[in-house]
């Protein structure tokens, strides 16, 4: 299914609508099960997400629909607008991706809707389920994306202009990366935990995801006073691991929660209304009281 343009995807950078379409036409040749469709532009224009998936229901009532995603799109899926509804309008299937299986997964969309997730045995019976129900596949992890699809589209409109192709690759593409050096899962959680006590974090929680998750070794929860002390956090536990280990971060714009993958360990900071309202201690370790209980 390929959306037409709108403002917003004209600002990012989007191709035009029908270059699009003819793209992933072109992409789908062989795949007798892959059909691309423009019916997104024939249900009414420039609609969200989960406005699409509502009108797709009802346009066609008798049909059963599962949305196809890969795990990149799960971990930034809380900057969408109303994504909860995505959830509760369609089952979904999350394919991971190289590089964001762990911090999909260790997510706000994830966490949110952690007992709808279905585990890859019930994958079958998946468009069967009323949702929320969602299952993460464990696939082998396929290297190609988006951006890359785009640069290599630019490099073939350069060539056919007489351009330097060089000019319009994008930095991350240009060459191999230095790697990291390789730092153990005790020693990271150590190095999280001293940024985090310099910057005078509130009521750090440490969990041992052995034998629970394979996402990480370690999670470390903590709390900051405000927005900002939040995001000072986030500084500090870069500037600590930056260095040693490749990172991803989200959420550090609102710093209301902010997740940071450290590959071994996962660390979540949040303002202290948002830690109680999601109360990943609970989720992760029944062991730790529920935040009602704490406040009683």
């Amino acid at each position: 299914m390929v959306s037409p343009q709108n403002p917003l995807k004209a600002i990012v950078g989007m191709a035009p609508f029908a270059e699009r379409l003819s793209g992933a036409q072109r992409i789908a040749t062989g795949y007798r099960r892959i059909r691309v469709t423009d019916i997104e532009s024939r249900l009414g224009g420039d609609y969200y997400t989960a406005d699409t998936l509502k009108r797709l229901s009802r346009r066609f009532p008798h049909w059963r629909f599962v949305w196809l995603m890969g795990s990149d799109n799960l971990a930034q899926l809380p900057q969408w607008a109303r994504w909860p509804e995505i959830f509760e309008t369609v089952p979904i299937a999350v394919f991971d991706r190289p590089n964001y299986g762990r911090p999909a997964l260790a997510g706000m969309a994830a966490q949110r809707f952690a007992r709808h997730r279905l585990s890859e045995r019930q994958a079958r019976r998946l468009a069967e389920i009323d949702p929320p129900a969602w299952v993460f596949f464990h696939t082998r992890l396929n290297p190609i994306s988006a951006t890359q699809t785009r640069a290599e589209r630019d490099r073939e409109l350069d060539v056919a202009e007489g351009e330097t192709v060089s000019a319009r690759i994008p930095t991350s593409l240009a060459g191999p990366r230095r790697k990291p050096k390789a730092t153990g899962p005790q020693e990271l959680l150590n190095l999280v935990l001293r940024a985090l006590d310099d910057g005078r974090a509130e009521d750090i929680v440490t969990i041992d995801l052995a034998g629970k998750t394979t996402i990480a070794d370690y999670m470390v929860i903590a709390t900051g006073r405000s927005a900002r002390q939040v995001a000072a956090l986030t500084d500090h536990v870069e500037q600590m691991l930056s260095p040693l280990i490749r990172l991803s971060i989200e959420g550090k714009e609102h710093a209301d929660w902010v997740l940071i993958d450290a590959s071994d360990v996962i660390v979540h900071l949040f303002r202290p209304e948002i830690r109680a309202y999601y109360n990943l201690e609970k989720l992760w370790n029944p062991a730790f009281l529920d935040a009602e209980q704490v406040r009683q």
